[in-house]
């Protein structure tokens, strides 16, 4: 499919257009650079006739990059004014994709067309973990793909146990899969320019999840206990969770775990069998 990128100078152009100046609240810093664009879609491995839902599309960068590679594609954006825009990018840069424009918030947004397999997006750094989660409860057609976050994001999302960084994102993430840093993004291919640095984050997700979605609110509330008193035991952790430390360090042994371990020792499936015997 014949589709040109854009460059800083269309980006500018765009955004002078439109009127739109990046806003920190929205999170909004666009991509400027067609090498890293399809950088991120050779790693989200996009192909001709996937299906990929994109969050944040903004002028729409990444999303010439997602349909040059023959994939139709499902744009979730909440600014009125880009989310009305991208069709008509689309009609000079790209004629013969095929795309749908959501203008909705992506945090409240429950239903998709299309039943998107892939998700690749530059996310805004202040909802990414939310926003990633959103999607991964409520989608579950979506079974890979590749997110660019702030790079102390996405190591924590990539975290392992036993890690510094492993908290209750880390775990959550891995109750739908694995987690992955698949690439460092330069500051300079973005503008306005971040004074924070970026990373890919790729994912694949198991095609089976452990649990119906009680089991997964439970298994989440645990984990929010563990890591709301992080550096403390287990058994103390969860107490206002149980009701007492003793009835924390009964579900504990009952569930196999030392009470006196902490959360950041546990994996996912640790968790889920504290979920289990609750």
């Amino acid at each position: 499919m014949s589709v040109k990128l854009l460059g800083p100078a269309e980006i500018r152009d765009l955004a002078e257009l439109l009127d739109v100046t990046p806003t920190k609240k929205l999170g909004q810093n666009f991509v400027i650079d067609g090498n890293t664009v399809r950088k991120i879609v050779k790693v989200a491995r996009v192909e001709a006739g996937d299906s990929v839902v994109e969050i944040g599309p903004g002028l729409g960068s990444l999303s010439l990059g997602i349909v040059e590679a023959g994939a139709s594609l499902v744009a979730v954006e909440i600014d009125g004014r880009l989310a009305a825009q991208l069709p008509v990018t689309f009609a000079q840069m790209a004629p013969e994709a095929t795309l749908t424009v959501i203008h909705e918030d992506a945090m409240k947004i429950m239903e998709l067309p299309d039943e998107p397999t892939r998700l690749v997006a530059n996310l805004p750094y202040n909802v990414s973990v939310p926003v990633l989660l959103h999607f991964m409860e409520h989608f579950p057609s979506i079974r890979s793909g590749v997110v660019m976050v702030q790079a102390e994001v996405g190591h924590r999302l990539a975290a392992e146990p036993g890690s510094k960084i492993y908290g209750g994102p880390s775990a959550k993430a891995a109750w739908y899969g694995k987690w992955r840093i698949a690439g460092t993004v330069s500051r300079q291919v973005f503008w306005p320019v971040p004074n924070v640095d970026s990373v890919l984050v790729g994912f694949e997700l198991d095609a089976q999840q452990p649990g119906d979605e009680a089991l997964r609110r439970r298994t989440f509330d645990i984990i929010d206990g563990a890591f709301g008193q992080r550096r403390k035991m287990l058994r103390q952790a969860l107490s206002d969770l149980c009701g007492s430390s003793a009835a924390a360090t009964e579900l504990l042994e009952r569930a196999g775990i030392d009470p006196t371990l902490r959360g950041e020792q546990l994996n996912i499936a640790q968790f889920v069998s504290i979920a289990n015997a609750s």
